[in-house]
């Protein structure tokens, strides 16, 4: 028979196994975020550059020749006739028309040209720093109904459906000082600063951040700041929906599951399922990896299954059998026949 010293070390060795696993899958949580829709857009008039993949309807009145629907071309022109090409790229759609309505001067008499956004290519911006999926993403914007004519304001995605796209933020963001670089194209926008705790608190915060074709999104780590109040960020829209935990040992559905993120260790076991009658839930070990590399193990009591201890992703628990079961089931295998017995006392 092992040693208590020995059994100890090797369960330690296999939660630390398991810590890791969950730590590494941790980028991959999210693979079907939730569908943009209208209804989340901003409608913040915001200019819109043309690029590649842009679908336009072009009118020029009684010349049905030159009327009709255009995509630009991915080296960023549209071609007309006799015109030829007409770059299109890093231009508004005011602009353009006015670039086209100049080419056509000199070959028909007063053209009235008018351009409208039939349909918007996606946008790609890029998002780093403490997010779940940092990296480059493709949201999609929305073109007005009746654009040709109108203002062709465009119903562009906004700051926080980016950062849902990337995951969401992780609990390390200090999301006070969000970085949001805009794209222009002579590269000389200044960086904004969002305030996304202030959004949270303020009934007075400014409208979500639009964002166009090419912005670039930093989310920089808190640094010893207690300010945040980390279970209202939980729950805000830019949050993770679901993190991972592993629960393992006396609950009914062991393994890992999905909690939402401002749950406690008591919900994490209740949504697997529950403890099961041979659980020892004054001392559930609890083991969580921290950001620099170190394990933090201790034992909670959760016996009113109540607890104020906010889980986190990667997160493990191990709710152990109770030391008066361990024993009856020991006597058991090794009575064989008779341990039937000793069920009376179970």
């Amino acid at each position: 028979m092992t040693s208590p010293t020995f059994q100890h070390s090797l369960l330690l060795t296999i939660v630390l196994a398991m810590t890791f696993q969950a730590s590494a899958s941790a980028q991959s949580l999210f693979t079907s975020p939730p569908p943009l829709t209208a209804t989340t857009r901003s409608t913040e008039p915001r200019t819109y550059f043309l690029g590649p993949g842009d679908v336009l309807d072009i009118k020029v009145y009684d010349y049905e020749e030159y009327t009709g629907t255009q995509i630009i071309l991915p080296d960023g022109t549209i071609t007309l006739p006799l015109v030829g090409r007409v770059v299109a790229i890093h231009k508004t759609p005011d602009a353009l028309t006015q670039e086209v309505t100049a080419r056509l001067k000199p070959l028909l008499k007063n053209p009235v040209v008018t351009i409208g956004l039939n349909k918007l290519r996606p946008l790609r911006v890029n998002v780093s720093g403490e997010v779940q999926r940092p990296g480059p993403i493709q949201l999609q914007s929305l073109a007005p109904v009746n654009a040709i004519g109108g203002t062709n304001q465009v119903l562009t995605p906004t700051l926080t459906e980016a950062l849902l796209q990337a995951g969401g933020v992780n609990r390390n963001a200090d999301i006070r000082r969000v970085v949001l670089k805009r794209y222009s194209p002579n590269g000389d926008a200044a960086p904004v600063i969002v305030n996304l705790w202030e959004a949270l608190r303020s009934e007075n915060a400014s409208t979500d951040q639009t964002l166009m074709d090419g912005d670039t999104i930093f989310v920089p780590k808190a640094e010893g700041d207690n300010s945040i109040d980390r279970r209202i960020m939980a729950r805000a829209v830019f949050s993770p929906k679901t993190v991972r935990v592993r629960v393992v040992g006396e609950v009914q559905k062991p393994g890992e599951v999905e909690v939402p993120p401002d749950s406690t260790l008591s919900s994490a076991v209740a949504i697997a399922g529950g403890p099961t009658e041979k659980a020892r839930l004054s001392k559930v070990t609890f083991v969580r990896m921290n950001e620099n590399g170190k394990v933090d193990r201790r034992d909670v009591d959760l016996r009113n299954l109540t607890d104020d201890q906010q889980v986190q992703d990667g997160d493990v628990l191990i709710v152990h059998k109770s030391m008066g079961r361990n024993l009856l089931d020991i006597g058991s295998q090794l009575l064989g026949p008779f341990g039937v017995f000793l069920n009376i006392f179970k």
